[in-house]
């Protein structure tokens, strides 16, 4: 047996077969960012990397996401730094089960969106207390930011709201029907349920400003959230720009994943990034000069960190 075994593997060598290595990528909802852009990159890494088969999987966000990671089985994943950093550390959501996650990539700002409509007269953070709202789904990162934003604007996310726990493009059709009266989403612009919602006949979006929350978040959980803008072109009817808080978006993997394979993901990223582009904008914030640890929080992976200093990247 063990001579047929050789035989074959002798002969497979001597043919140049190459047995594909599987990788999932994980996603989150068909109404966000991550999915898109994921499927655009499970097909660059199915087309460029020799040897490598690529699947984007569907999921509720960034835990499902890092708890996929945690699994140990081979998975690329898309999540939030905020809810990375927690789970590097074993906190939170991921209390007694840390995962060895690490950075590939920083990837594009993830913005803050608190969305509702012109008619339910929602003007501040504050007119939030006693509504029902969505403060994104069980699996997601959004639910994390949400929460904390909440605490940080005086208010308390279990008392002074009453919350359904849907993904992005449930929020909007809830909103659409009046079932809801806001909704919470972090995600990249344009986010498509997003944009389906403005521009339905009849409905007029109103984004609720909070940047004055970032510093009050950044005092309990470290200096992960920024002051940032969503520019009042990207949806339709917005009034004005939208002044939101912000965090870095990221692409991790488990430590285990070996070190050529994550050289040859961050390499095809970079190498085909105009054809990523091509899937969804948000691509076109990657640059070599973005990657930095104080970007990330979560320690790049040797493989990454090889391929970004080759390309003259700093990450200190």
């Amino acid at each position: 047996m063990r001579l047929i075994n050789l035989f074959c593997a002798l002969s497979l060598a001597a043919t140049g077969a190459v047995f594909a290595q599987n990788i999932s990528v994980a996603t989150g909802g068909t109404g966000g960012v991550y999915y898109p852009m994921g499927g655009g990159l499970a097909n660059i890494l199915s087309k460029h990397v020799p040897g490598m088969q690529a699947t984007a999987e569907v999921t509720g966000g960034s835990v499902d996401n890092l708890n996929l990671v945690g699994s140990g089985k081979p998975y690329v994943a898309f999540s939030m730094v905020d809810a990375a950093l927690d789970a590097a550390k074993g906190q939170e959501k991921f209390t007694n089960r840390k995962v060895d996650v690490k950075t590939l990539l920083v990837l594009y700002p993830n913005r803050m969106h608190v969305v509702t409509l012109e008619s339910t007269g929602i003007k501040t953070m504050a007119d939030l207390k006693g509504k029902r709202l969505s403060a994104g789904s069980p699996g997601s990162a959004t639910e994390i930011m949400a929460f904390r934003l909440m605490e940080a604007a005086g208010l308390d996310p279990l008392k002074d709201v009453s919350r359904e726990r849907l993904g992005v493009a449930e929020s909007a059709n809830a909103l659409k029907d009046r079932k809801i009266e806001a909704f919470f989403w972090v995600g990249g612009l344009p986010t498509a349920a997003v944009t389906d919602l403005a521009s339905t006949p009849g409905t007029k979006i109103k984004m609720i400003d909070h940047s004055e929350a970032v510093a009050a978040m950044n005092k309990k959980w470290g200096n992960l959230y920024y002051a940032d803008t969503i520019p009042k072109a990207t949806y339709a009817g917005m009034a004005s720009d939208n002044k939101i808080a912000s965090v870095a978006n990221i692409l991790v993997a488990n430590g285990n994943l070996p070190d050529d394979q994550a050289y040859k993901i961050v390499k095809a990223v970079f190498d085909y990034q105009k054809d990523l582009v091509a899937v969804h904008q948000e691509y076109s914030n990657l640059r070599i000069a973005s990657q930095k640890n104080a970007a990330t929080s979560v320690p790049f992976h040797p493989g990454a960190e090889k391929y970004i200093i080759e390309k003259g990247g700093k990450l200190d």
